[in-house]
C-alpha cells in the first residue's frame, strides 16, 4: 500500500518533528509513505469570510496539485465520519482488500480545507469534534495509520 499525507503547512516544533519521523519510521514495514507539505497563506487577525474562503482556495489549489486520479482520497475534516481505532484499521484493510493501492489523506491549514478539495474526497475523517493544531494532526493521523497497520497484522500494541 502506498500512502501519502498531503497537508499545508510545514511543522515547525522539534518533538511534532521527531513524532513524525518516528511513525515513519515504523511505517517502513507496513507501507510505502510519503508526505509532501505545501505552503500556509498567513491569516491575519479578524480575516473577513471572503479573505478566508481566498485563503482555503490558495492552499487548496497547492493541495490540489498533488491529488493522482487513481488515488483513493480521505480529507480530515471536523464534520467528518468518526472511528475508532479498530474501525480506522477495518477502513484500512477494506481497502487494500478492494484493491486501492494509493491512498491520499489531506490535512488543511489552520482554516481547514477547501469546499473543492471537500468535495473531491472520496472520505472524510474526523478525529474529534476538537480543534487540534495542523502539526499535531499529522502526527495523530501518522500514529492511528501505525496503529491500524498492528491492529490488522494482529500484533500486539499499547491501549
Amino acid at each position: 500500500m502506498r500512502i501519502t499525507i498531503l497537508a499545508v503547512g510545514k511543522v515547525k516544533e522539534r518533538f511534532y518533528r521527531e513524532a513524525v519521523g518516528e511513525f515513519t519510521k515504523r511505517l517502513n514495514r507496513y507501507c510505502k509513505l510519503e508526505i509532501i507539505e505545501v505552503a500556509d497563506e498567513k491569516t491575519p487577525d479578524g480575516a473577513s469570510n471572503a479573505q478566508e474562503k481566498q485563503i482555503l482556495e490558495k492552499e487548496g489549489v497547492r493541495l490540489a496539485k498533488y491529488l493522482k486520479d487513481d488515488a483513493w482520497v480521505c480529507a480530515l475534516a471536523i464534520n467528518g465520519k468518526m472511528m475508532d481505532s479498530i474501525g480506522f484499521s477495518d477502513k484500512l484493510e477494506q481497502l487494500g482488500v478492494s484493491g486501492v493501492s494509493h491512498i491520499q489523506f489531506v490535512i488543511g491549514g489552520s482554516l481547514g480545507l477547501s469546499e473543492a478539495l471537500l468535495k473531491r474526497a472520496d472520505f472524510k475523517i474526523s478525529f474529534s469534534k476538537m480543534t487540534f493544531p495542523h502539526q499535531l494532526m499529522r502526527v495523530i493521523l501518522l500514529e492511528q495509520i501505525y496503529r491500524g497497520y498492528r491492529i490488522m497484522m494482529k500484533e500486539p500494541y499499547h491501549k
